[in-house]
């Protein structure tokens, strides 16, 4: 079966499971399947309306279980995603900061934004977002997006018409460039990552340090840098709050004599590595971040520090 027969015959179960498999955090854009599923409803080929439909229960599907897993694990489910995206900054810091300033409205264009879309869902679970305005505007934001892409393709019809005859000729040779093209993006995802890792390489503090340097009285004091969802919901005693964006103006209230934990929401630390390279840079050379985020304090009494 030639390639475009098959996306003829299957194109609704190939859109629904390829879209699913993306907003599970895979590795596979669907934008350019709603791009070509565009092409195809100007041609006649495809109904504009199950398109939405089977796109848009795709999404609901995805991130309604990542919702739900985000209000019943919280930032472990946040870690996990962090771990597994390729995106190299896919962090909640900013989807945090999009949340706090925009509020649910920011579900409405998360799915354009690589990073933001990975752990939009679990953290509007993870923060509190009621279920059925998390319901409203995740189905604007599916809707937003399938149509975009799909908009483009149905637009761009007749050029992409020409160059599908061109492909059809490929045959099953297109199936293993697709393929070879798949797999050379997913490498190049996994090498920008690892780059990005690298460039914050530094040395991590461990719950197990923290609790070492308590048992021996050690002077220490944690930086809490996370947005304001997280601390209104679990503030950290004895931690010196300073938000992200007021560090260099509060950088007098650090100290230069002891060990500073630099603790922030990102469950893969590239926020606090950012910071402690910041401050490094302005002589606070013990600076550190806190490897596993705010989870690793669990459990731990932090000395209330003297800041006269």
């Amino acid at each position: 079966m030639r390639p475009i027969d098959f996306l003829l015959r299957h194109g609704y179960a190939l859109l629904f499971f390829w879209i699913l498999a993306e907003q599970a955090a895979l590795p596979v854009p669907s934008a350019p399947l709603l791009v070509a599923c565009g092409a195809l409803i100007r041609l006649g080929k495809l109904n504009p309306f199950i398109v939405l439909a089977t796109g848009v229960a795709a999404c609901l599907l995805a991130d309604n279980v990542w919702f739900a897993l985000g209000r019943a694990r919280g930032t472990r489910v946040l870690r996990f995603v962090c771990r597994v995206a390729l995106e190299p900054d896919s962090c909640v810091r900013r989807t945090e900061n999009a949340l706090l300033r925009y509020g649910s409205r920011s579900l409405l264009v998360a799915k354009f934004i690589p990073g933001l879309n990975a752990v939009a869902a679990p953290l509007a679970g993870s923060s509190g977002v009621g279920r059925w305005r998390f319901l409203l505007f995740d189905v604007a934001g599916a809707v937003l997006w399938i149509a975009a892409y799909g908009g483009v393709g149905y637009a761009f019809g007749d050029q992409l018409e020409a160059v599908g005859f061109d492909l059809e000729r490929m045959g099953h040779g297109l199936v293993l460039a697709t393929g070879a093209a798949l797999a050379a993006w997913v490498v190049w995802k996994f090498a920008q990552r690892r780059r990005f890792l690298k460039q914050l390489a530094i040395a991590r503090v461990t719950s197990d340090d923290l609790r070492h340097k308590l048992e021996t009285g050690e002077d220490f004091l944690v930086v809490d840098m996370r947005s304001g969802l997280e601390v209104g919901a679990q503030p950290i005693p004895g931690a010196l709050r300073i938000p992200m964006e007021e560090l260099l103006s509060h950088e007098r209230e650090i100290p230069r004599d002891r060990d500073v934990v630099i603790c922030c929401s990102c469950p893969n630390e590239a926020s606090s590595a950012r910071v402690a390279k910041v401050l490094q840079s302005h002589g606070i050379t013990r600076a550190h971040p806190l490897a596993g985020g705010a989870d690793a304090l669990d459990g731990l009494r932090l000395p209330i520090q003297n800041r006269d």
